[in-house]
């Protein structure tokens, strides 16, 4: 897919990096910008892989257009134009890992929330300015990122204004790992590595378990490993872990 406002790398067979590259913008989240993700989601809905999303230019992503943002009524925010695309790649069937060098405000840092895994360089800072332009972060902010990392800290950031550094992320676990920027893409590959390690189906499988509501277990938990344990993935690397032992 070749695509004006992404750059796509599919160059191993078990992921996809997508990379955000409108340098004039800074990256921001524009409808092009959206059209092209849905895309991508909708090519790695057929072809389960790996997503890693980074942004070009030692930027994440700025966030929303504010051009367009300026522009847009109440239908479009009823159309939820950036909440619909970030559900449909937090709902990928393979894990998402948002590769955070530099600024990811607004609708870049719900993009990155909106991943599976946040693994940021040094220079990274995260935020969601919004209320200052007179909007709410209503592109999943004011949910996932008080699931991510409480409520107190969520309002210090969706209320005051706050930006947190990557060591501040990483002390709150909203990234993972903190590496210098030219470092960034060979430890987002090595994570992707230890992700395509495991069984895809059983990675699959249970990605849809975490994101499953409450209400749904134990009997989704049970339906899930009645599947599982008849999988020939199942006996095979059971069978090789057995074998291992015995030597």
């Amino acid at each position: 897919m070749t695509a004006s406002v992404l750059r796509v790398d599919a160059t191993r067979p078990d992921r996809l990096h997508v990379t955000l590259d409108h340098p004039q913008t800074r990256n921001a989240i524009s409808a092009a910008m959206v059209a092209d993700l849905h895309e991508i989601c909708l090519s790695l809905e057929r072809d389960p892989r790996i997503l890693l999303l980074s942004g070009a230019g030692g930027v994440f992503a700025s966030g929303a257009d504010i051009a367009e943002l300026r522009e847009r009524r109440r239908d479009d925010a009823l159309a939820g134009i950036n909440s619909g695309i970030f559900q449909r790649i937090a709902a990928l069937p393979m894990p998402v890992i948002a590769v955070i060098d530099g600024w990811a405000l607004g609708g870049g840092a719900e993009l990155a929330y909106a991943a599976d895994f946040r693994i940021a360089s040094t220079s990274a800072k995260i935020g969601n300015p919004e209320t200052s332009l007179g909007i709410a972060a209503a592109a999943g902010a004011t949910w996932r990122l008080v699931e991510l990392v409480g409520e107190p800290l969520a309002k210090e950031i969706l209320l005051a204004g706050r930006v947190l550094t990557a060591e501040q992320a990483l002390a709150v676990r909203l990234v993972t790992e903190v590496h210098p920027p030219e470092a960034l893409s060979a430890a987002a590959d090595d994570l992707a590595d230890r992700i395509a390690a495991q069984d895809p189906l059983a990675v699959r499988i249970t990605k849809s378990l975490i994101h499953a509501p409450r209400s749904a277990h134990p009997a989704i938990d049970n339906a899930a490993q009645a599947v599982l344990f008849e999988s020939e993935q199942k006996f095979a690397r059971m069978t090789a872990f057995l074998d291992r032992k015995k030597k």
